[in-house]
């Protein structure tokens, strides 16, 4: 019988990295259990890990903080578990929040002034601040001092407070819904792009060995292929092919129990759920082809707009399925044979 690891979210994590996470955000324990604790223990992401390293090993040897870090990009490719990497790198506390989560510039205010030196502020979702927030950030991150308006009209006053030095790592999944301002401020500006296919099997076969089990080479080729290149989308299958391996009696992952648990889950070979499915069967069909602006399409498959354009479109367009034009989303030929086939 398949059994998960019993290692600690603390072993994994690192020794020398205190986190406060936000309850409201904290992944779940599988999946904290196998997060990389350091640089060196991501999967792939050779560039990038080039980038922080340097960063870091020159701010350590000048003895001053890393500077403000921003990573961009598809939901679920490693950006929290890149700020994590960096703050256990550095031996530094980090503390985790979101931009939904900072609604007034006092709830801010109470964060920085609470930082310690080198510390590391992760705010995900840093596109949702409002700009009034925002406002705050600017002299935080370029002069670590924190300004305070008393009173209001002609006779306020503002109180300059002295912050800590700490290194900002900002995560978003729509970059350009952060003012210039803002990403000016950032010493590395990092796109998280989606994982090769073999660096999935990386992330898939290190899961499986924290989590005990065994898994066949076919079956770790069919999984990789499916999970999107996303690896929050590769570990999900994963415990759900864990699960029907278990119901079975499986003492090991074949084809056969990876097929099966796709099929219940309704997700094909080439990892595409029924919205993805339905998004190509609607412009084909129903628009011709395209192109077909976003809201229209949301509104045909009762989909939130976002969640199309951030979850289900970047994977359909790197598929080569759809493609967007200044007039709306476009069927490709490849698109169309990949539907007109599903559909006969």
């Amino acid at each position: 019988m398949i059994k998960s690891s019993k290692e600690t979210e603390e072993k994994n994590r690192g020794k020398n990295s205190k986190v406060v996470v936000n309850d409201d955000l904290e992944d779940k324990e599988s999946e904290q259990k196998i997060r990389p604790s350091r640089l060196e223990d991501i999967v792939g992401r050779s560039n990038e890990k080039k980038a922080l390293k340097m960063m870091i090993h020159s701010a350590q040897k000048r003895n001053e903080v890393v500077d403000h870090i921003l990573f961009y990009g598809p939901p679920g490719l490693g950006k929290t578990t890149f700020a994590m990497a960096i703050a256990n790198e550095i031996g530094s506390s980090i503390r985790i929040t979101s931009g939904p989560a900072i609604e007034r510039q006092g709830d801010l205010a109470a964060i920085l002034t609470g930082l310690k030196a080198n510390d590391i502020l992760f705010i995900d979702e840093i596109h949702r601040l409002s700009r009034v927030v925002e406002e705050i950030l600017y002299p935080a991150m370029e002069d670590r001092a924190l300004d305070i308006i008393m009173g209001k009209g002609p006779s306020a006053k503002t109180i300059r407070l002295s912050l800590e030095p700490f290194t900002l790592v900002g995560a978003t999944t729509q970059i350009g819904k952060i003012s210039s301002p803002m990403r000016d401020r950032f010493g590395l500006v990092q796109r998280l792009d989606f994982f090769e296919e073999s660096d999935m099997q990386d992330i898939i076969k290190r899961a499986c060995k924290l989590w005990n089990i065994k898994i066949e080479d076919e079956a770790l080729e069919l999984l990789s292929r499916c999970s999107r290149g996303t690896a929050r989308i590769g570990l999900r299958l994963l415990r759900r092919v864990r699960d029907y391996a278990e119901n079975k009696d499986k003492d090991v992952v074949s084809v056969e129990v990876v097929e099966n648990t796709l099929e219940i889950l309704g997700i094909d070979e080439q990892g595409l759920e029924d919205i993805d499915r339905r998004i190509l069967d609607l412009i084909l069909n129903s628009f011709g082809g395209g192109p077909v602006g976003l809201s229209t399409l949301a509104a045909a498959i009762a989909e939130d707009a976002n969640t199309l354009s951030e979850v289900h479109e970047p994977y359909l367009m790197k598929c080569g399925f759809i493609k967007r034009t200044s007039r709306g989303r476009v069927l490709t030929e490849k698109g169309i044979r990949y539907i007109s086939t599903l559909y006969g």
